[in-house]
């Protein structure tokens, strides 16, 4: 898989990242075994992007830092071989409460020193403030991760889901190096602010859930089809009227798909890879066959016809955005 530089401070990453997440919580029950062998067959396929966080299935089978274990046992014989990428700033998740943040300087201290434990690792590549705490000035917790910079404790520093006045602020205090946010051809908010905020300050755009959560994948077209436990569920997107109004969406992503003998999620995932070389989307799965998939996207070239018609749909689409 080709190498590309992730930002304007030097970090050298795959086109492609994998993103842990799912192997831990949020779609239905995970498997270690498989979620393993996932981690290790994107090291043999070229992927050197591995995106996880401290809050990542904490009421999982390991408890608080669950996906971060998991990623380190993975990774145990394998450090050199990655850009090992984690967060903070998300303290726990309880459904119906929302996000409990944190964002003072003590706390991202602590965090850092409790994830490099739980990875058992002596530094981390790519460190991301994941959220905002409202109660704190983004200035304060990227004044401490650029500490852990100075400390050889982190690398490089990133943010999550940042508005693009806040990208700005924190810039200032130390180079940012990427942003993480959502991006596909259903979730094209970025574009407006972000986008050509992080552009115009050399930040590199690292989008998760580049397939829509699945839906663009043409596999999700009932809730009633999601596991009990699946958040999807709980998602507005995810409601039956909505999935019916971006239907259009997967219908001219699956015409093209035809054309060009591949899957549709492949299809999606290109459009998200033909939008920038500064783009570096992290799909999740937590299974090799999908994995596999995934990363064949990334040698898929799109026509501009293509990018026009898909363009066209998704942004005509009603309901795509929400």
């Amino acid at each position: 898989m080709r190498q590309v530089t992730l930002g304007s401070q030097g970090l050298k990453v795959s086109q492609q990242g994998l993103g842990c997440m799912g192997m831990s919580q949020s779609y239905g029950v995970g498997n270690d075994v498989e979620s393993i062998r996932t981690i290790h067959r994107a090291l043999e396929l070229g992927v050197t992007l591995i995106d996880t966080a401290n809050v990542y299935g904490a009421t999982g089978l390991y408890g608080v830092g669950a996906n971060e274990k998991l990623v380190g046992h993975a990774l145990r014989e394998r450090r050199d071989e990655v850009v090992l990428a984690t967060k903070c700033g998300i303290v726990d998740v309880k459904p119906g409460a929302g996000m409990q943040l944190r964002g003072d300087a003590e706390y991202v201290r602590r965090c850092c020193d409790e994830s490099l434990q739980r990875l058992g690792v002596d530094h981390i590549d790519l460190y991301y403030l994941h959220r905002v705490d409202p109660k704190v000035p983004v200035e304060e917790s990227i004044g401490a991760m650029s500490e852990l910079v100075a400390a050889g404790k982190i690398r490089y520093v990133g943010v999550s889901e940042l508005p693009a006045d806040e990208l700005e602020r924190a810039h200032a205090v130390h180079p940012i190096t990427a942003v993480q946010s959502e991006y596909s051809l259903w979730s094209r908010g970025l574009e407006e602010a972000v986008l050509p905020t992080a552009r115009r300050l050399g930040i590199g755009l690292v989008p998760f859930s580049p397939l829509g959560r699945g839906f663009l994948t043409g596999s999700v077209t009932s809730r009633d089809e999601l596991d009990a436990n699946d958040m999807r569920r709980g998602m507005p997107r995810f409601e039956q009227h909505n999935l019916d109004a971006n239907q259009r969406i997967v219908d001219i992503i699956k015409t093209i798909a035809a054309e060009k003998d591949v899957l549709p999620g492949q299809i999606a995932l290109a459009w998200v890879h033909a939008q920038g070389h500064d783009i570096v989307p992290i799909p999740g799965t937590k299974r090799v066959s999908y994995l596999e998939q995934n990363t064949a996207a990334a040698g898929l070239e799109l026509s501009q016809d293509d990018l026009t018609r898909l363009g066209a749909v998704a942004a005509g689409t009603s309901g795509a955005h929400r």
